[in-house]
């Protein structure tokens, strides 16, 4: 959510700004605005609701002339609607400051109260114009735009990234996170600032993550970092493993499409250097000692969306390979049901970004109860992963399109090499099913590549339920969450009502649904691997078909069974029971694309969705 980008150097300003901005659409937004100091010294504030394109339109208007400092940001709607007026930047101290925001100031209420009292000009709706007006106030009269800027953040509550610049102090942008997620990029004689490295990796890939409730200051040649109180902080540089092209659509239609076909590559980036000989040994996981894997006795995974059915599909296999109870819990819910932890207690969270505000929450909440805590992640450096005990990165590079692919994929990848060395390193797991799984992964990529190839055919069955307002998907085992994920898919960028169900609970009340000609997916579990599944959803299949429905069936080759039932039937590389969600999605991802293509939708950013959701 809001992209956030700052910029201190001698190129042009603006075309930073934009730069940045661009490539941070994909976080969800429903309006953009720049601030840049001018070649007079005073700032000057372009700003449109809707996308990116009004602004960059308004500019070709009414340009901005600048070199030196420069903010942008791209806002999604919080108090106040996403008109011009509640548009970032806001302006204080007579218009010669300006500030950007992301996050929620809940105490903004009060604040505006003061601000009022104090008869302090106030023309939008938002929270973030209530602490432009305060900071104006207060650089007035401190005359200095860092100490009053650790006045303000003192008094905020909430989740907040503030980036801040003066026409007093021109080359100079002050910078506050807490809760919510801040980056500066090292250049030579500029440096930058973002809400995520996306913001600056077209002109730099030196990175320094800001850690909680401190303060960046950037000027074009140096960068420094205190907490709230102005104490210096130490710091470290890292380099981003992708680069600018990677973020790149590279003539695919869509970045979703690009990236459906890249998930080959992220689960074999996932696997690499984390097995061996037919063993799966994690580095991070090895460093928290083995004598401290052996104490687990239960495993909790959390996650949001996408995340969350990932971590359903993983607590299958480290059940069974780990033999540690495992439960898979909503972000969101897991705190407030003040759950029983101890020591013994593994809490892996599951997040692409790893700034999940709902899920970064609930790793604190778990750090305060002493639980051991693994980050399954994919963004270097992020919040999460620093604060957890260890971090296991999937390298899926980039992910752009709002609605997760590869990050998926690369999640449930990783949650098996999980339970694989923890299966190992507890002896829960003998030496030739360690190898059989090792195979799997080794043999997966080409797999996937195939997969991906089942594109043409899903193209057409799309377009020719183009006018469907309804699908409904079953699965067993496995089968179930990646049911539910393919049905969120369809949700977050075609916009129609989708459900994903346990094929055994049809009897139970979901088979009231079934209409004539109401399309539903089957995930038909492999003959070979799952023989007595098998014969139950062939079961279901001939249930919902004797009362109508149009049956889709997802099958592994050479799978005959289902013919007579099915209307339709898409054919997947063979693969072991655990190995078959990987490929099973994948046409289910095609199938939301191709359908939100038919009906027109922006697939890569769908309406009042964000990538990355950085408040609770």
């Amino acid at each position: 959510m809001c992209g956030i980008v700052g910029y201190v150097g001698p190129n042009n300003t603006v075309e930073a700004l934009l730069s940045g901005l661009r490539r941070l659409e994909y976080r969800g937004y429903d309006s953009a605005g720049i601030a840049v100091l001018d070649e007079q010294g005073s700032v000057g504030v372009r700003k449109r609701s809707g996308k990116l394109a009004r602004l960059e339109a308004l500019l070709e208007q009414n340009p901005l002339q600048a070199r030196g400092t420069g903010i942008g940001h791209t806002r999604w709607a919080t108090h106040g609607g996403p008109t011009d007026e509640n548009a970032h930047p806001h302006l204080g101290d007579d218009g010669k400051l300006a500030l950007i925001h992301n996050g929620i100031v809940e105490n903004f209420a009060e604040l505006r109260a003061e601000a009022e009292a104090e008869g302090l000009e106030l023309i939008g709706e938002t929270d973030t114009e209530v602490v432009a007006v305060l900071l104006g106030r207060e650089v007035a009269r401190q005359g200095d735009l860092e100490a009053a800027f650790r006045t303000i953040v003192a008094r905020l509550r909430g989740t907040f990234t503030l980036l801040a610049m003066h026409q007093d102090e021109p080359g100079k942008i002050v910078s506050a996170r807490h809760h919510s997620p801040l980056v500066v990029g090292l250049g030579e004689g500029e440096n930058f600032l973002g809400s995520d490295v996306a913001a600056f990796v077209s002109a730099t890939r030196r990175a320094v993550a800001v850690d909680e409730n401190n303060i960046a200051i950037i000027t074009p040649d140096e960068v420094r970092i205190t907490d709230f109180e102005g104490n210096s902080v130490e710091f470290s540089e890292y380099e981003v493993e992708w680069d600018a092209d990677a973020a790149d659509k590279g003539g695919w239609s869509s970045f979703m499409a690009k990236e459906i076909t890249e998930q080959p590559e992220a689960v074999a980036n996932t696997v690499r250097g984390r097995v061996s000989a037919g063993t799966v040994e994690i580095p991070e996981l090895a460093a928290l000692g083995a004598e401290r894997l052996q104490t687990i006795d239960r495993v909790i995974i959390i996650g949001c969306g996408t995340a969350s059915y990932a971590g359903m599909i993983g607590a299958y296999a480290i059940e069974q390979w780990a033999r540690i109870p495992v439960e898979v819990q909503l972000s969101h819910e897991f705190r407030y049901r003040d759950p029983v932890l101890t020591d013994r207690t593994m809490v892996i969270s599951v997040s692409q970004s790893g700034e999940t505000m709902d899920t970064l929450m609930a790793v604190k909440y778990a750090i305060e109860h002493g639980a051991v805590t693994v980050s399954v992640c994919n963004s270097q450096s992020a919040t999460i992963p620093r604060e957890s005990d260890a971090a296991v990165y999937t390298h899926a590079g980039p992910e752009v399109a709002v609605a997760s692919t590869k990050a998926f994929t690369a999640q449930i990848t990783a949650l098996y090499l999980i339970g694989l060395h923890l299966g190992r390193v507890r002896g829960t797991i003998d030496a030739q099913t360690q190898a059989d799984a090792v195979q799997q992964f080794e043999l997966l990529p080409e797999k996937l590549r195939e997969a991906v190839e089942s594109h043409d055919q899903i193209a057409q069955l799309a377009h020719w339920m183009a006018d469907s307002r309804s699908v409904l998907f079953l699965g067993r085992h496995v089968g179930y969450p990646t049911a539910l994920e393919g049905a969120l898919k369809l949700k977050e960028i075609a916009y129609i009502h989708a459900e994903g169900f346990a094929a055994g609970e049809l009897k139970h009340g979901p088979i009231a649904l079934i209409d004539h000609g109401q399309p539903v997916f089957v995930l038909v579990p492999s003959p070979r691997t799952a023989p007595l599944m098998h014969s139950k959803v062939v079961s279901n299949i001939q249930e919902i078909r004797a009362r109508g429905a149009r049956v889709i069936a997802v099958v592994e080759k050479g799978d005959t069974s289902v013919l007579p039932y099915a209307d339709d039937v898409i054919r997947l590389p063979l693969a072991d029971v655990f190995f078959e969600p990987l490929l099973q999605v994948i046409p289910l991802q095609w199938f939301a694309l191709e359908l939100s293509t038919a009906k027109g939708l922006d697939v890569d950013q769908p309406r009042n969705l964000a990538k990355s959701v950085t408040v609770e």
